[in-house]
């Protein structure tokens, strides 16, 4: 989202049980472009006194044990595959973390426009798109 949006959306990530970031993510967000290396896997509680317009938990045990964030005007939640589940051949587990990976760029920023009314630029008569630095926020 960071990608998509650049500078309109200040957008954060973690999770209720935060581990690594798995490599096969790492390997379809480079396919798509996303230089996500040096990222980490943080837990919701680093986040505490960010205020948030908007919360998006992308699973049923994350949208069951997200913790409140004051301020918050939206929580909006999303069931989605867990592809670290995945199982079978590399080739097989690659191919759900891929489903997910394009699930979320679809959906999500069509989100983002129902709740925030915010497009990425992109995606706006006569903006273009700034490319954005490897590693950028």
């Amino acid at each position: 989202m960071r990608q998509r949006f650049g500078e309109r959306l200040e957008v954060h990530s973690a999770g209720v049980e935060p581990s690594r970031v798995h490599p096969l993510t790492l390997r379809v967000l480079r396919e798509a472009g996303i230089d996500a290396a040096g990222q980490r896997s943080k837990h919701v509680k680093e986040l505490e006194g960010i205020r948030f317009d908007l919360v998006v938990t992308l699973c049923d045990s994350a949208a069951q044990t997200c913790p409140v964030f004051p301020g918050t005007t939206r929580l909006v939640h999303r069931d989605y595959r867990n592809p670290e589940e995945a199982t079978g051949t590399e080739e097989e587990r690659l191919a759900v973390f891929r489903e997910v990976r394009d699930q979320l760029a679809r959906e999500l920023p069509r989100l983002i426009e129902e709740e925030l009314g915010l497009t990425p630029p992109d995606e706006q008569p006569g903006v273009a798109r700034r490319p954005r630095p490897a590693g950028g926020r």
